[in-house]
């Protein structure tokens, strides 16, 4: 298959996901093209079967804002008749599902079929706005295949936006073979001096994944068992974060990272893994902390359920509730024998997440949908 992957390029899960599934196929024998305005993340080096091709943007005194879903779909339109394209797998609605139905429009060719990959902040939050709403649901409706990452999203989408359309849950998926744990005495050295406990955090920082949180949880734990926090990752929250950790008197103890690429370092060395998001449809780095041997503390919220299992691979509490996910954290740290069941249970519901076994989901779904049946055979 000939398969042009649009994605976001940044740090958040989708982009992530879409990489990975993009380079998983290209292992496979299919040709990937990925079409963006920047080169993803996490596609460094040369590989066979992926090509790039940046979407230009230019700017004009006429127009305020940068018209990225047009020029998007001019590359669109470019690719696909240069490289002969069977598929577009938009991750996100919008703009990207979008810029691929003009494509098609323009190409004169309805034998280009759109799939659309629903990741959660396109529904949860930019989709239900009243002026994108329309271009929403028409997006959706009118791609070939949508798959959803979580069963959760799936039954929102259906919920909030009322489209007649089969949805089919994908999920997430984790590289085991890339994503294990690994020796870390130096990090491990370099972060807890001391011996203490590594706990670990990874977002966007933005409001959703509530940073201060996972801040006011290691500000109860290190009271009763010595403890560091290590935060990955970088955006709008940060500075509050760094604001918040001063305050608390826990400058020494909070090491900000910032944007890593290489998260099995850390991920190895780490005791425990906060994720207490507002919203999470999936949970991709709570998957990838698992793989890692290491328990999650997390928010009842989204597709999290889904991922962990509470009192096996991490514990779950509501929204919001610091004393709660603190205790749970300070049992696990403070019991290394529990910890070490929940460490092993994480790794064995990890693997459930196998990527060859989520690419394969993916291929078979290309297949259904190029032979025009979106729906399961029997």
């Amino acid at each position: 298959m000939r398969i042009g992957m649009t994605c976001y390029p940044t740090y958040g899960g989708s982009g992530v996901v879409a990489t990975e599934l993009g380079k998983a196929l290209a292992q496979r024998g299919h040709t990937v093209h990925f079409i963006s305005y920047a080169m993803p993340i996490r596609l460094s080096g040369y590989q066979d079967n992926i090509v790039y091709h940046e979407v230009e943007m230019s700017n004009y005194p006429l127009f305020d804002f940068p018209l990225y879903t047009l020029a998007l779909s001019s590359k669109m339109v470019e690719v696909a008749t240069y490289e002969k394209i069977d598929l577009f797998h938009c991750h996100y609605a919008i703009p990207h599902a979008m810029s691929a139905y003009l494509a098609r429009q323009m190409l004169h060719t309805p034998e280009v079929r759109i799939i659309t990959t629903l990741h959660g902040t396109d529904i949860t939050l930019v989709g239900l706005e009243p002026s994108f709403l329309p271009v929403m649901k028409f997006s959706i409706e009118q791609s070939d295949g949508v798959t959803a990452v979580s069963r959760f999203l799936r039954e929102k989408t259906l919920a909030n936006y009322g489209v007649n359309k089969e949805i089919e849950v994908i999920p997430n998926f984790v590289d085991t073979a890339k994503y294990f744990r690994r020796p870390s005495e130096e990090h491990r050295a370099r972060f807890a001096p001391h011996g203490e406990k590594i706990i670990a955090h990874t977002s966007n920082f933005r409001p959703v994944k509530r940073v201060t949180d996972v801040i006011r949880v290691f500000a109860e734990v290190q009271k009763k068992i010595p403890s560091v926090l290590v935060l990955i990752g970088d955006g709008p929250e940060r500075s509050q974060c760094e604001m918040l950790a001063r305050e608390l008197g826990l400058q020494e103890k909070v090491r900000f990272l910032g944007k890593q690429v290489e998260l099995v370092p850390v991920l190895s060395a780490a005791d425990l893994f906060l994720m207490p998001s507002q919203s999470e449809s999936f949970g991709l780095s709570a998957l990838e902390a698992m793989s890692c041997e290491v328990p999650v503390v997390s928010s009842s919220v989204g597709g999290l359920p889904e991922v962990q299992i509470h009192g096996q691979t991490g514990f779950i509490a509501e929204i919001g509730d610091i004393d709660r996910m603190a205790r749970y954290a300070i049992d696990l740290l403070g019991n290394p024998a529990k910890h070490r069941l929940f460490a092993e249970a994480a790794r064995k519901r990890a693997s459930e997440f196998e990527s060859a076994k989520v690419v394969a989901q993916y291929e078979a779904y290309y297949a259904r949908i190029l032979a025009g049946s979106p729906t399961a055979q029997a």
